[in-house]
């Protein structure tokens, strides 16, 4: 499964099959798009005529790169076969164990964000705070289903969780009176808009809390487009100010800022450079989760701009690193050498098996998109899982579940994408969400892009 492209400069090609990667001239470029169609004889000759301007590029050239590339084969970074999937994993009866759990600490919200999957922070439902009793019972459930794992993770989420801040702070106390005697660590995650964001909220997630992620869109006019007050009073102005003291009190670490982009703003990339430039370094922006009738909802025409989006980035990224102003994007962080063991390549995010959402009552559902869908509810945290047949059918939805991913390069880089994506686009975790794999394809190119990049301008300095 050989995937070419030109970015940058660059002439890469992934072996999707072994993950490796090459950076290549272009007589070597061509020969490769060709090896598996003709032969030596055949590609020889129509190199030769294509560079027949170049006299370095005689026939004893292009057979010597032809057999580079046939050593490649034979030693499996080229044209490799897919090494695992004629091999049984039996994902059914793979003894995973819960690791991570969302607790949706808040069923309530100060804001009304217009593109928000959770309605106005009540998942379509009553508004809610989670108490402590359920809190701690959450925790419970998750020490005795961990196994021998000794890191759990756990997120604070909503709705906007600072609505119930001494919830939270009585649940991260009972988390870390547990730690000794179960000989676990709990690795605490908060998730703001940041309007209740103050002095003793940062100084106590700057003590407790390993991850903070920040809500804004990028610039003024689009993040106040979308995500206002129950007044329809945009945002900006108010948490802005708050994100750029709590991330220099973090030293640009530990924390990341999560847009949203939309069809308002398929130049979503100039959101991006914005907040860069503002001086936060740890940045994500995420496609709108939609239903396709909406206004803001990403369309097919836009995917052509999209990607265009995420290649200028990349490129700008490259030249701001050159010169030390570099930063992080979350969705070009790719780990070529230490990555995800092949589990995870294969099984993705662990979704409905060994990651679960918490409702404030304590109802455990998949993940947080399919919160309030009854289908998909799996138990309680008092029972515990209870629906089984649902939780099978996470466990078995793994990248070779999905038949779209047959032939597509980047399926051990995304491990067949986000279940709730797929659910919300086809009726099936296991079908297809379009928009979200062509977005993810190219985000893929230009992360390994970097990577490229990166390796060569090391090489170019020893």
């Amino acid at each position: 499964m050989i995937h070419q492209y030109k970015m940058n400069g660059y002439n890469i090609v992934i072996d999707g099959n072994s993950g490796s990667i090459h950076a290549v001239d272009d007589l070597a470029y061509d020969l490769i798009g060709l090896f598996e169609a003709k032969t030596e004889d055949e590609i020889v000759a129509e190199l030769g005529e294509k560079y027949r301007a170049f006299p370095d590029i005689a026939a004893d050239e292009i057979r010597a790169v032809y057999h580079d590339v046939q050593t490649l084969k034979e030693n499996g970074s080229l044209f490799s076969e897919d090494p695992y999937v004629n091999q049984a994993f039996d994902f059914k009866n793979r003894q995973a164990v819960v690791k991570a759990l969302c607790l949706h600490i808040a069923h309530d919200c100060n804001l009304a964000c217009k593109y928000c999957f959770a309605g106005k922070g009540e998942y379509q439902g009553a508004r809610s705070l989670m108490s402590f009793e359920v809190g701690r019972q959450a925790l419970d459930f998750l020490i005795a289903q961990s196994g021998t794992r000794k890191n759990l993770e756990v997120d604070f989420f909503g709705g906007e969780p600072l609505m119930n801040f001494d919830v939270v702070k009585q649940l991260v106390a009972y988390g870390r009176s547990q730690e000794a005697k179960k000989n676990i660590s709990f690795h605490f995650t908060l998730t703001t808009n940041g309007i209740l964001l103050d002095d003793e909220i940062m100084e106590f997630a700057n003590r407790e809390m390993n991850n903070v992620v920040l809500s804004i869109d990028g610039r003024r006019e689009v993040n106040d487009r979308m995500r206002v007050s129950k007044t329809g009073t945009g945002c900006y102005d108010l948490i802005l100010p708050k994100f750029m003291r709590f991330a220099k009190l973090r030293h640009q670490q530990k924390y990341y800022i999560r847009g949203t982009y939309t069809h308002y703003n398929t130049d979503f990339s100039n959101d991006i450079l914005h907040l860069a430039d503002l001086g936060f370094q740890q940045l994500s922006m995420e496609p709108v989760v939609a239903p396709p009738d909406a206004p803001y909802a990403l369309t097919e025409e836009d995917v052509p701009k999209l990607c265009a989006e995420y290649e200028r980035l990349a490129v700008e990224m490259r030249n701001r690193s050159r010169k030390g102003e570099g930063f992080t994007f979350f969705h070009y962080m790719l780990d070529l050498e230490g990555g995800p063991c092949i589990v995870k390549r294969i099984s993705g995010c662990g979704v409905g098996t060994e990651y679960m959402a918490v409702t404030p009552w304590g109802d455990l559902y998949p993940c947080h998109q399919f919160v309030g869908n009854d289908r998909y509810l799996l138990g309680n945290v008092f029972e515990g899982v209870t629906n089984k047949p649902v939780q099978d059918e996470f466990q078995r939805c793994n990248v070779y579940a999905h038949e779209a991913c047959k032939d597509c390069f980047a399926k051990f880089y995304c491990s067949g994408g986000c279940a709730a994506n797929a659910f919300h686009a086809s009726g099936s975790i296991t079908g297809m969400y379009d928009i979200g794999c062509k977005l993810h394809r190219k985000r893929i190119e230009c992360a390994v892009m970097l990577k490229v990049a990166e390796a060569l301008d090391a090489d170019s300095t020893l």
